[in-house]
C-alpha cells in the first residue's frame, strides 16, 4: 500500500464520519486535506496523521474522540495491521508486511517513472540561472547555480512542468568595456587596467582574437581595436563558458542576449505597457516607475534625464519579454550580492499586474568556499583571483562537484572539503550514495549467478525490521520529490538519498538475497531481490534528478 492508496483509504473512512456530524456535508474534503507523514520514531508505526485534530473543530468533535472513530474505521482496511491514537489525537498507522512490501514490485515495474507525475502540467516555467558575465570563467558561485539550477529544472520537469532553461547573456554595459580594454592591454603587453580583468585566461583570449581577426588588428585605431577585441573576445569567452557548462552536464535551451533588449525596442515596449497601466510619471527630466505603490522602498528611474536607459529598464523589458513568450512562472536564481534587488523585482512584477512569488520568484544563493588541508583554497591556476568551475571539476570530478553543490540549502554558505570529496569512503556523501547503488547491481549480478530471479514475489515475507525501515523510506520518494519541487530545494533529494543508502546498507547486512552455501533458493530470496532492485531504482532516479551518475560498478 503506497501513500496515495493509504490517503484514499483515510479519506473513505473520514468522509462518512464527517458527513454524519455535519448533517450530510463533508465540505468537499479531498485526500490533500488529510496529511500523512512518516513518524520520526518507527516504533510509532509506518504512518501518522493529525487529520482528526485538523478537522475536529470543523466537524464539532473532540479531537481524540474523533481520532478514535477514524482509527476504528481504518483498522478494518485491507493492508492495515493496526491503528493507535496517541496524545491529543494523532493517528499512528502500521501496515501489515504484505501491504508494505508490495511497494517493491510497484517501484520495479514503474522504473524511471516512479516518483514522476503531471501535477504541474499547467506550469510553463522559465528558469534563468548562472547568467555569468562573459568576462571570465565561471566562478564557484556560478558553479553552484549551475548544479542547483539544472537539478531544479529536472525536478520540476519530473512533476509535469514545462521548463525552459535560460541563460541571460550580459553582453551590454561597462563590464564588457572593461573586458575589452583588458584584452587590448594583454595583446599590447601593457599592464592590466586598474578596473580590468586579470588572469592567464585574458592573455589566452587576446591571442585567439589577434589570430582570428581578418586583417591586421594592430593597424586599427584605438576605438576600432577596442571594438574588435570586444566582439571577438566576448564570443570566444562565451564559447568557453558554454563548453565548461556542457562538460558539467548543464545545457541551456535559450541564450538570451541583453543587447537584444536594447536593440529591439523591448525597453520602449515595456515603458509603454507600464504607462498604459498608469504606473509611469515624469520628473526632473527623467521617466520613473511608481514602484513604491508595489512595496519598493523608492520609485525607480527607468529612462535617465540624458535619455539613456537605467539599469532597471533591462529588467522590465526582459520580464515582459518572458511573459509574452508564454511563461506563467519566471524563476530567477541570483547570487547573494543581489539580495537587495529582490524587492524592486517584485514591485516590477506587481506593476505589470502579476503576482509576486507566483509569476515571478527569485532564489538567492550564498557563497561557496573550497577547503583543502583545513585551509581555504583561493587561487585558480587560470583565472588567478577566483576558483572556477574547471578547478573544482579537475580536483574532484563532475559527479562529486554536482552532488556537493546540491546537497546543501542554497541560502546557506557552503564549505566544500576537497579532501573528503576525494575519499572513496563513507565519509564522502556522493561515494556513499553511489556505492549503495553499485551494491544493488552487484547483488543482482550475484543473484543471477546463484539462480535467484524475480519469478516470485511474496511481499508478506519482507517482515524483518530492516526491511520495514527500508520500505518506509522508499515509499517516501514521490513525496520528497514533490516537496523539493514545491519549495525549490534540490538538497532535500540528496539528503533523502543518503538516508536510503544508509538503510540499504543496514538491510544488506541483515537480510540475504542469495542462500548460504548449498541451501535452496526460496521465495524469500526472490522477494528480497525485488526489494534490492527497487532500492537501486529509487537511488538511480534520485541521482538522475541531481544530474549525478549512478554507476553499476565501483
Amino acid at each position: 500500500m503506497d501513500p496515495a492508496a493509504l490517503s484514499a483509504a483515510l479519506l473513505a473512512v473520514i468522509v462518512p464520519l464527517a458527513e454524519a456530524r455535519r448533517e450530510g456535508s463533508s465540505a468537499g474534503l479531498s485526500a490533500a486535506d488529510l496529511p500523512l507523514e512518516r513518524p520520526k520514531n518507527r516504533d510509532h508505526g509506518d504512518w501518522a496523521s493529525n487529520a482528526a485534530m485538523k478537522l475536529a473543530k470543523v466537524v464539532g468533535a473532540n479531537p481524540r474522540e474523533f481520532a478514535a472513530e477514524i482509527a476504528e474505521g481504518l483498522a478494518s482496511v485491507d493492508g492495515v495491521a493496526s491503528v493507535e491514537v496517541a496524545g491529543p489525537g494523532f493517528i499512528n498507522i502500521r501496515l501489515d508486511a504484505a501491504a508494505a512490501g508490495a511497494l517493491a514490485k510497484t517501484i520495479v515495474e514503474q522504473g524511471a517513472a516512479f516518483g514522476t507525475n503531471d501535477s504541474r502540467a499547467d506550469e510553463i516555467i522559465n528558469l534563468e540561472f548562472v547568467s555569468a558575465n562573459p568576462t571570465g570563467p565561471i566562478h564557484l558561485g556560478g558553479t553552484r547555480w549551475a548544479a542547483l539550477g539544472d537539478a531544479l529544472a529536472r525536478i520540476l520537469s519530473s512533476q509535469g512542468a514545462k521548463v525552459t532553461r535560460e541563460y541571460y547573456f550580459n553582453d551590454h554595459g561597462a563590464q564588457i568595456d572593461r573586458f575589452a580594454r583588458s584584452l587590448v592591454a594583454a595583446h599590447q603587453g601593457d599592464p592590466t587596467p586598474d578596473d580590468g580583468y586579470g588572469g592567464a585566461y585574458i592573455g589566452d583570449i587576446a591571442k585567439r582574437v589577434a589570430e582570428a581577426y581578418d586583417g591586421d588588428i594592430d593597424a586599427l585605431d584605438a576605438d576600432a581595436k577596442q571594438e574588435a577585441f570586444r566582439e571577438l573576445g566576448v564570443n570566444f569567452m562565451f564559447d568557453e563558458i558554454k563548453q565548461s557548462l556542457h562538460e558539467f552536464g548543464v545545457d541551456f535551451d535559450v541564450y538570451f542576449h541583453e543587447n537584444d533588449l536594447h536593440n529591439s525596442g523591448a525597453v520602449e515596449r515595456a515603458v509603454a505597457r507600464l504607462r498604459e497601466l498608469g504606473h509611469i510619471f515624469e520628473a526632473d527630466g527623467a521617466t520613473w516607475l511608481r514602484s513604491t505603490e508595489f512595496g519598493d522602498d523608492k520609485d525607480r528611474v527607468i529612462i535617465k534625464s540624458d535619455g539613456q536607459p537605467a539599469y532597471i529598464s533591462g529588467d522590465l523589458a526582459y520580464y515582459l519579454d518572458k511573459r509574452e513568450r508564454g511563461f506563467n512562472r519566471c524563476i530567477i536564481m541570483l547570487g547573494a550580492d543581489h539580495h537587495g534587488y529582490v524587492q524592486r523585482l517584485m514591485a516590477m512584477c506587481a506593476a505589470f499586474g502579476d503576482v509576486p512569488n507566483v509569476n515571478l520568484q527569485v532564489l538567492i544563493g550564498q557563497m561557496v568556499n573550497l577547503v583543502r588541508d583545513g585551509q581555504p583554497l583561493r587561487m585558480s591556476k587560470r583565472a588567478g583571483t577566483v576558483v572556477t568551475l574547471e578547478d573544482l571539476v579537475e580536483i574532484v570530478g563532475v559527479d562529486a562537484a554536482r552532488y556537493a553543490l546540491t546537497r546543501s540549502s542554497a541560502d546557506s554558505n557552503l564549505d566544500i572539503d576537497l579532501d573528503v570529496l576525494q575519499k572513496r569512503t563513507n565519509d564522502n556523501p556522493v561515494f556513499y550514495v553511489q556505492y549503495a547503488h553499485a551494491r544493488t547491481h552487484n547483488v543482482a549480478r550475484n543473484a543471477a549467478a546463484s539462480g535467484v530471479d524475480r519469478s516470485e514475489f511474496a511481499p508478506e515475507l519482507l517482515d524483518h525490521e530492516s526491511e520495514s525501515a527500508l520500505l518506509g523510506a522508499l515509499q517516501e520518494y514521490p513525496r520528497v520529490v514533490a516537496h523539493a519541487a514545491d519549495v525549490r530545494e534540490p538538497h532535500r533529494i540528496a539528503r533523502y538519498l543518503e538516508e536510503v543508502a544508509g538503510l540499504y546498507h543496514r538491510w544488506y547486512d541483515n537480510c540475504r538475497v542469495i542462500p548460504l552455501g548449498d541451501a535452496p533458493v526460496e521465495p524469500v530470496h526472490r522477494t528480497r531481490l525485488w526489494l534490492n532492485d527497487a532500492t537501486g531504482q529509487v537511488l538511480r532516479n534520485g541521482l538522475t534528478l541531481l544530474g549525478v551518475s549512478a554507476p553499476e560498478r565501483m
